[in-house]
């Protein structure tokens, strides 16, 4: 069993939690879509949405690492912040320069 105050515990949450809150915020956005509440993602649309929907993922890790803040983890809260600067880099390799130019 992994120490709740633990490296190793901060970064298996700071791994697992962005994906699971893409994959939630995704399905919130697909379940109108699909029942026609909202209208399609058109082409033009889709990649802004897509970058969007990662970035609010990865800003659920806000949620463990302020759930450890209180609970004085700072061990854990340590492995939340790497592999959250790596999924922030890799989205402004990806998406930085559509932003930019």
């Amino acid at each position: 069993m992994i120490e709740r105050d633990s490296v190793i515990f901060g970064i298996l949450l700071g791994v697992i939690v962005p994906v699971l809150g893409f994959v939630v915020v995704e399905f919130i956005f697909e379940l109108p879509t699909s029942m026609g509440w909202m209208a399609e993602v058109s082409a033009s649309t889709a990649e802004r949405r897509f970058r969007t929907l990662v970035l609010i993922g990865i800003c659920w890790n806000l949620i463990p690492f302020n759930i450890a803040k209180n609970r004085r983890w700072d061990q854990t809260m340590r492995g939340i912040v790497f592999p959250t600067l790596i999924y922030v880099a890799a989205w402004v390799y990806k998406f930085g320069a559509g932003l930019i130019g």
